[in-house]
């Protein structure tokens, strides 16, 4: 299978976030260089936490604009940064909050991605994203694979293929205590969405008194 794209962690990172971003605080999209190193650099709903800083973001940004996955906007004031997934990957709603929060959160099941993608698409069962994900695989190019599942696990994960190709075995090895069950998995996510609520709530506060 061919790889449209081999973006660096950093660049996956700064992708992800943009995208997350655009979606659920769109009042405050495109971002400024400081809000997305902020972003990337979130403790929550990031898996692996990353400290980029803002010099490693841009060097980022520089390189998805030269491959025409993000533009800048520049204003009299600071230059804001946008991304342009939508038209250089051909996806729609569905697919970009799917790919998301593969990029920013790694390997997930269908499951983990219904309950998380809440705020970026909300679909109807586990079944609509397990579709969702079976056309990002069978592109000419896929954006996704689907990996062997763990021993122990009720679901097999995904995920995306942006970072070049997929070693299962490392993959799969890396994070062995996603395969614990799927209450346990469920309920874990519950938990990120009140956290993310309320870190919202927090934001939000903060900027109405600046």
């Amino acid at each position: 299978m061919k790889v449209m794209l081999t973006l660096t962690a950093n660049e996956v990172r700064v992708l992800g976030s943009l995208i997350e971003k655009g979606i659920t605080t769109p009042e405050y999209y495109p971002l400024s260089l400081n809000a997305l190193a902020n972003a990337c650099n979130q403790r929550s709903s990031r898996d692996p936490v990353m400290e980029l800083s803002e010099a490693e973001v841009r060097t980022a940004l520089f390189e998805l604009e030269q491959i025409g996955l993000v533009r800048v906007l520049a204003d009299s004031r600071v230059s804001k940064f946008e991304h342009l997934a939508y038209g250089k990957l051909g996806l729609g709603r569905p697919e970009i909050a799917v790919l998301g929060l593969l990029l920013l959160r790694g390997p997930q099941t269908a499951a983990e991605l219904r309950t998380r993608a809440e705020r970026m698409y909300a679909f109807d069962d586990t079944n609509a994203v397990t579709a969702v994900l079976e056309r990002l695989a069978s592109r000419e190019e896929p954006l996704v694979v689907q990996l062997a599942r763990q021993p122990g696990a009720r679901e097999s994960r995904w995920v995306h293929r942006l970072g070049g190709e997929v070693d299962d075995a490392v993959v799969a090895g890396a994070s062995t205590a996603m395969a614990t069950g799927g209450a346990f998995e469920e309920r874990i996510a519950e938990l990120e969405r009140v956290v993310q609520a309320l870190e919202q709530r927090v934001r939000v506060m903060e900027e109405s008194r600046s």
